[in-house]
Order: structure tokens, then sequence, then C-alpha cells
């Protein structure tokens, strides 16, 4: 007779290492680590075939961290190793952990290759708004007039805005959440598991060192309602203290509406995770704020499409190809351009 043998069952602690994590006290990234060790163990996947690819930054210190397979690869590359892992073993999990410098400045390129060539694998953009790790220099996310070391008399670059650049590559899930909102943070991983294809999660994380508070409007309790609207698909956006706001289109502009002078949730707009051009109006709204009036900031899933994964596109090719006449590989790698030179 034989014997069944189950899996053990994990918690966060089976996903922790004995490394020891090396961030600033009070780093937004030591959350980020935590919700991810907490949601690992209920995604029911093997350590052994999880795989955390980073490239450069503080935020690439994660693989030393998590007790899986990893890669602390280099300078804006870890989409392009991603990339070829996953076509050489798509049946891994494959998270690449990126800053804003490190995947939206030398790595944009690759970035945004991976988003329209949509690779099943997620990809957490931890978002600080500044170079932490070389000391303060700012950043392709950086706001205008920005005083840093490499600005002193502040920056004149206009910032990505990393939501509508997803869009822009045609990525098919695109999401925000914050480090200080472990719970909504947590969703929105489990979120971006679940997808099928290129996951792309903003996560808002405080430098407190080098950009202490840039995020803390959004964050603590006496500003926050005000000022953040969570997206929930098939619900009207409802924010406020007593949710006594709301926000409709007028044409294509958002405006709030107010439901103590005589608005409703029912006036509002209802938000639609398929909807493609309301998901870049509303990855929009903290462009210009003073143009469109107060707006909150969005934070959930923008967007969620389904459409082929490149490695099952890939894996479909090689199948017609095998099933087809052997080829002659010397006259292949002949080719069909001959030049003859005297």
């Amino acid at each position: 007779m034989s014997e069944t043998t189950t899996a053990p069952v994990l918690t966060s602690k089976d996903f922790a290492t004995d490394q020891e994590v090396r961030w600033c006290p009070g780093c937004g990234d030591y959350s980020i680590l935590a919700q991810v060790q907490k949601v690992m163990p209920t995604l029911g996947i093997p350590r052994e075939n999880i795989a955390i690819i980073s490239g450069i930054g503080c935020s690439s210190r994660f693989p030393y961290y998590m007790n899986t397979y990893g890669m602390h690869s280099i300078h804006g590359r870890a989409t392009a190793i991603a990339s070829g892992l996953k076509a050489a073993r798509p049946e891994l999990s494959v998270w690449v952990v990126t800053g804003d410098g490190d995947s939206m400045s030398i790595g944009g390129n690759h970035l945004i290759h991976l988003l329209r060539r949509n690779f099943d694998l997620n990809i957490l953009l931890f978002n600080n708004q500044i170079y932490g790790l070389t000391k303060g220099q700012y950043s392709p996310t950086s706001e205008e007039n920005k005083i840093t070391k490499s600005t002193p008399m502040g920056s004149i670059d206009h910032p990505f805005n990393p939501g509508a650049l997803a869009l822009g590559a045609d990525a098919s899930f695109v999401a925000r959440t914050m480090d200080r909102d472990p719970k909504h943070l947590q969703s929105m991983l489990l979120r971006a598991n679940q997808h099928k294809g290129t996951s792309f999660l903003e996560i808002y994380q405080n430098c407190n060192i080098f950009n202490d508070g840039a995020f803390e409007i959004f964050t603590e309790k006496g500003t926050k309602p005000q000022e953040t609207v969570f997206l929930e698909h098939g619900k009207p956006l409802v924010f406020g203290a007593g949710n006594d706001k709301g926000i409709k289109l007028d044409g294509f502009k958002p405006v709030v509406v107010d439901f103590n002078n005589g608005a409703s949730a029912e006036d509002c707009w209802v938000h639609d995770e398929k909807d493609i051009y309301k998901a870049q109006i509303l990855t929009r709204i903290f462009d210009n704020p003073s143009a469109d009036g107060h707006l909150p900031r969005p934070f959930g899933v923008f967007y969620q499409n389904d459409r082929m994964c490149y490695e099952d596109a890939m894996e479909m090719q090689l199948q017609e190809a095998k099933a087809k006449k052997p080829v002659d590989l010397d006259k292949l790698l002949r080719g069909n351009e001959v030049w003859e030179i005297n």
C-alpha cells in the first residue's frame, strides 16, 4: 500500500531568509517585504518554483530576503533577464522587483517591451520619486522643481507617469497601491498574481531619508479619506471621510460631486477594469490638478485585459515548426543571401 504525502503548509516565516535586512530604519521597503512574505504562502506555489529578479537600487536587495530562487541582476536589466527566464521556464512564478530609477531610466526601454510582449510575470515597481541608493538625486518620477543634490536649483524635467506609461506600452494589467496600506497592498499582490500576463503594480514607497513624506497626504489618517479614491470593479468612485463625495465624468473630464449638495452615488462614474479609455483618464488624474480642479489620487486596478502571453505564443510556434518537415540545418545557416568576394 503506497503512502501519500501532502505538501507542508507554508507561512510567511518560510519565505524569510537568515540574511540581515539592510534597509534604513523606517524605510517603506520593510512593509512591502512583509506583505509579499504574507501573500506568498497563500498562492499555493512551491518555493522552488518562485523566482525574484531585481536590478539595482534599494528595492533590488529583495532577492536576498526571500527564501525562493532569485537573482540580483544589473542596472535596468531585470525585465530582460526575467523575460529570458520565463521563456525558458514558463512554469515558474517570476516576480520583477524594481525601482523608479532602475526601471524608468536606464531600464525604460526593456520595461516597455516586456509590457507589450506580455510575458506572464509580475512587476513590482517601488516608486519613491528619488534615487535612494546613490544618496538622493532626482529620479524620472520626481516632481518638477524638485530640489535634490543633483538639482540644487530644482528639477526642470517633466516626470514620468508610471501608470500612463504602462498603458501606453499596452500593458494588460496596471494597478497602484502604497506601502502604508498593508491590506490594500496584499490585495493588489494577489490580483497581480492572478492575472495571466504581465502585471504592472506601482507601489508608492516612502524613502524616509532622502524623500520623506512624499506620499504622506495619501497615507495619513487626517488626509487619506479626502485625497484617495479606491477603485473597485463595478462600483462607483466614492471617497471622503464619510463616503460623502464621488467622481463623475463631465464628457471626458472627471469632476468631484458632493452628496451633501444633492448628488448621490448613482451619479458617479462606475469603474470598469476592462475600459481602456477610462483607465487612461484615471491614470492622468494627478497630472494637472490645477486645471481640472482638486481630485483624489486613484488606487487599485486601473485596467485588466486578457490576451495571449508571449511564452504561450512562442510554444505554439515551436510546436508548429516541429510538426513540419525537418529543416536542413546547413541550408538554414547558409541562408538565401550569398555574396562572392573576389
